[in-house]
């Protein structure tokens, strides 16, 4: 019996045995699972990437196929702007500063698809449209040549002339008749293409008074010598726009990026520290000032423009005559 016994404990041992080596080796078999995963995707990725490399140079003419492919994914004013920029990089003309761009375009992407209006055609005028081609760009020149040469060379693009009335040298006259007009007239909230007043622009497509403009850029019209149109009336435009945008973003009053271009100039800041007002100039970066204006409404009558209006009225600094003109 002993014996029986023995012999039964010594051949259900290495059963025993068998059943306990398998998971002794299971941590090397995950290793090499590892391992060989590891490699094979080593492997597929050289493959990958040689292939890539191949089939991109296989010759010149395909080389011309890819590259017209990446840009027809191009939008078409991206594309245009980026051409017209690589051909003009030895242009003379003046323009704006990197500072200026970003500052300008900051505001622009801070809307998805803004509303842009824009006083003036300059140098930087397909890089606007480019950079707002999700939203709508309009462009207003005091030169009927000018727009219709640019809308004809780029289809798609929105310009509309405007005959420009006045002068440097009436400035003080302006600006003390849009004053004492304030609460008439030259109020801040109306619809301008009906408004008397002798700074404002009523001669545009009905629809450009109707548009909740995001960001508005007075570049134009022209402003050196005491004979050009000069800003006035551009600025006083932009403020009663900004003043009289329809919304509002969470029970708060609607704002509007109003930039002024060489803001260094008499008539240019004057007019914008009255009609634009300093409390709402955020920075000035270069020669560009940069103003928040919050949208009124027709209770605002009696307020004015801003809560503190001290514009000197003085032809002393004006640009004489003879001085060249630019801009």
């Amino acid at each position: 019996m002993k014996a029986t016994t023995n012999t039964k404990l010594i051949l259900f041992h290495p059963p025993l045995h068998k059943q306990s080596s398998p998971l002794l080796l299971h941590p090397h078999r995950l290793r090499l699972l590892f391992f060989f995963t590891f490699f094979f995707f080593l492997f597929i990725l050289t493959l990958r990437t040689t292939t890539t490399f191949t089939l991109s140079n296989p010759s010149a003419s395909a080389s011309s196929s890819s590259a017209s492919a990446s840009a027809a994914s191009l939008p078409p004013s991206v594309a245009k702007a980026l051409l017209h920029y690589a051909s003009a990089s030895n242009d003379t003309a003046k323009s704006m500063s990197a500072a200026e761009l970003s500052a300008i375009s900051a505001a622009l992407f801070q809307t998805a698809a803004p509303n842009f209006l824009i006083f003036g055609l300059t140098p930087e005028s397909l890089l606007w449209s480019a950079l707002n081609h999700h939203g709508r760009t309009v462009f207003l020149d005091e030169n009927e040549y000018a727009i219709s040469k640019f809308e004809q060379s780029n289809p798609g693009i929105e310009a509309y002339d405007v005959q420009f009335t006045t002068k440097v040298s009436d400035y003080p006259q302006l600006l003390s008749f849009a004053k004492s007009h304030s609460k008439s007239d030259c109020r801040p909230v109306q619809n301008l293409l009906f408004s008397e007043c002798k700074l404002g622009i009523n001669d545009l497509p009905n629809h450009i008074y109707q548009i909740p403009w995001d960001v508005i850029l007075v570049d134009g019209p022209r402003g050196y010598s005491a004979a050009s149109p000069g800003r006035m009336s551009a600025i006083f435009t932009a403020a009663v726009l900004a003043r009289s945008k329809k919304g509002s973003v969470g029970g708060e009053r609607v704002r509007t990026h109003v930039f002024v271009h060489d803001f260094y100039r008499d008539v240019e800041r004057i007019f914008s520290d009255e009609f634009l007002c300093q409390e709402n100039l955020v920075e000035t970066v270069d020669v560009l000032g940069h103003f928040v204006v919050e949208s009124g409404s027709e209770n605002d009558i009696g307020s004015g423009f801003c809560r503190n209006s001290s514009s000197p009225v003085s032809s002393s600094s004006l640009p004489s005559e003879g001085q060249e003109e630019e801009d």
